[in-house]
């Protein structure tokens, strides 16, 4: 599963997805709106893409995970649009039938998810300044 949205994350139906009887771990990765960022007060954040270069490269890196650990399933979410504290842009979830791979597969997703995915962030903070961060090496959390 890949999906690009403009709603809330449904963390129980990811966790649904990659579930199965085969798997012996699931892991959920959340990354959450965070309050300060470099000792700078953040209100909220901005997400924007361009979605069938997005969707692609997710894609990518969704079958590269499944060849490159033994996984059952995996699923890539990120939210799009007008985010508040607290809420989360993006989801990672793998299962496996052990610990090790779903953790390092899930590790690895966000890692590179971070750094090649065209998904531009824009914070919102507490002066009123708006700033479009692009840190080398693509999107950043």
């Amino acid at each position: 599963m890949i999906l690009l949205t403009r709603v809330p994350i449904d963390t129980a139906a990811l966790l649904h997805y990659v579930s199965s009887p085969r798997a012996g771990a699931v892991v959920l990765f959340l990354g959450t709106v965070r309050e300060f960022t470099a000792g700078r007060r953040t209100m909220a954040l901005d997400y924007e893409c361009y979605p069938e270069m997005a969707e692609k490269k997710l894609a990518e890196l969704r079958e590269e995970a499944l060849r490159r650990w033994p996984l059952v399933s995996c699923a890539i979410v990120h939210r799009l649009g007008h985010l508040e504290l607290g809420e989360a842009s993006v989801a990672v979830a793998t299962s496996a039938p052990h610990r090790d791979d779903a953790f390092a597969a899930g590790k690895w997703l966000i890692d590179t998810l971070k750094r090649v995915v065209p998904i531009w962030k824009q914070e919102n903070w507490e002066d009123g300044r708006k700033e479009w961060v692009h840190p080398p090496g693509g999107s950043r959390e």
